[in-house]
């Protein structure tokens, strides 16, 4: 398997963390991503990889994308189960 396409995350204390990004779609002209902090491949045992939801933010510089966790109870669900049809092979629980 390749490796996934990482992307940084920086918190509100200002440190980095590196989440890779599973799947990407696009709902009512927001970017949404499907990723996780491991740092390895997807693998057959990906029953206890944890992953988040994240959405595109207006950036107000013009030049980097910028992402925050989707913490919406709503959105979060109905942003999962598009996730879940798209990665059919990935079964995971929204919490």
């Amino acid at each position: 398997m390749s490796k996934l396409e990482s992307i940084p995350f920086i918190t509100d204390d200002n440190k980095e963390i590196r989440f890779c990004v599973l799947e990407q779609t696009m709902i009512n002209g927001v970017n949404y991503l499907l990723v996780s902090d491991s740092q390895d491949d997807m693998a057959d045992d990906a029953e206890d990889m944890v992953v988040y939801i994240m959405k595109e933010t207006a950036d107000e510089e013009g030049g980097i994308a910028a992402y925050e966790f989707v913490e919406d109870d709503e959105e979060l669900l109905s942003v999962s189960k598009i996730f879940e049809q798209l990665m059919e092979d990935l079964d995971f629980e929204v919490e």
